[in-house]
């Protein structure tokens, strides 16, 4: 019995260390430096990437994805979207076979920061540790 409960103790102490605290999230989201706003919820976030909200603040909005094979993905569709990468792959094959096309896919945080400042509305999310020129601004998760 011991044994048991000592193994339970390790495995939920794994779960809390594994698991990300919204302040060391290991990405940032960049919006276009005109949209206005400096706070978004993960849930207004959500919607947005699976296009299921195309305004935000009453203002069209385009998001931008990361690669699949982006560990920034692997961040954000965990912690925002609340789903692992093939289970958004998944929404979006059925999504589209509706005529819904998902957001654009960039390869690198560069090409998602380039996409974001040349384009008003525009979303994405990069890796926390990156430079950022003045054609974009961070907004923080409000939950």
């Amino acid at each position: 019995m011991r044994r048991v409960l000592v193994s339970l103790l390790l495995v939920a102490g794994l779960a809390i260390v594994a698991t990300p605290s919204p302040a060391s999230t290991p990405f940032r989201v960049i919006v276009h430096h005109e949209v206005k706003g400096a706070k978004i919820s993960r849930s207004a976030l959500s919607s947005i990437f699976l296009k299921q909200s195309p305004k935000w603040g009453g203002r069209s909005i385009a998001p931008v994805d990361q690669s699949v094979r982006s560990d920034v993905r692997r961040s954000f569709s965990g912690d925002v979207l609340l789903q692992g990468i093939a289970e958004v792959q998944i929404y979006w094959q059925r999504r589209m076979s509706s005529g819904v096309t998902p957001p654009p896919v960039k390869i690198s945080d560069e090409d998602v920061v380039a996409f974001v400042g040349s384009t008003p509305g525009a979303i994405g999310y990069v890796s926390a540790a990156i430079a950022l020129p003045e054609t974009v601004k961070t907004i923080e998760l409000a939950d």
